[in-house]
């Protein structure tokens, strides 16, 4: 790992931030921030939080929908346990489709909202890294309208591309409002941004707009 990476990210604020807040990752500021703009998780709420590794978006969720919601965190590692009975973690690939049969068997109801931070492993040529990170991301919206219930929400990280906008526009096909956002937390030389998708349909019909 090139030292200049690590000094950068040791002195990067939302990383220190994290580091005295007690929370497992600066993404915990991410989530928190666009929630903080749109609202998209709700007190009571179930949550389905994928690529949820170390577990800051588990920990934010879980501030958000207090002790009477549920959230439920999947990464490909096991994720440290936490001390609340209403998040669970299990290990699993968002790309293998029992995956989604898992989820519906832990869940108490329908997901409100399904959120996904998952990333490739980042190879270092952009069009590999860009083309991994759709199909993760198509992998995490299906899963979403495999398991939201009428009018929920979805919450996604992408990488800005080429390819970029035919996600978007499928996104828009099942979901009645879709905003793109880029938190300030996000490193502002990362290429990382995030789609929310607001009032899922489950019969796909247009969706209404974008906004940034």
């Amino acid at each position: 790992m090139p030292k200049r990476w690590v000094r950068g990210h040791r002195k990067d604020y939302f990383y220190l931030k994290a580091k005295e807040e007690d929370y497992r990752s600066r993404a915990f500021y991410k989530l928190l921030q666009a929630f903080q703009k749109y609202q998209f998780i709700k007190p009571r709420d179930v949550v389905v939080d994928l690529g949820a590794a170390p577990g800051g978006w588990l920990q934010a969720t879980r501030k958000i929908v207090g002790a009477k919601g549920f959230v439920l965190g999947v990464d490909l590692v096991q994720i440290e346990p936490f001390e609340y009975p209403n998040v669970f973690t299990i290990v699993g690939d968002i790309t293998e489709p029992e995956l989604v049969d898992r989820i519906k068997a832990i869940l108490p109801r329908k997901a409100d909202v399904v959120i996904s931070d998952v990333s490739p492993h980042i190879s270092g040529i952009w069009e590999v890294d860009h083309a991994r990170q759709i199909d993760l991301a198509n992998s995490s919206l299906h899963i979403a309208k495999s398991v939201l219930r009428d009018n929920g929400n979805f919450f996604v990280k992408l990488f800005q591309g080429d390819l970029f906008n035919s996600f978007l526009n499928m996104t828009k096909k099942s979901f009645t409002d879709v905003k793109v956002i880029k938190p300030q937390a996000s490193r502002k030389e990362s290429a990382e941004i995030y789609v929310l998708g607001l009032g899922f349909k489950s019969k796909n019909t247009s969706a209404s707009s974008c906004a940034i």
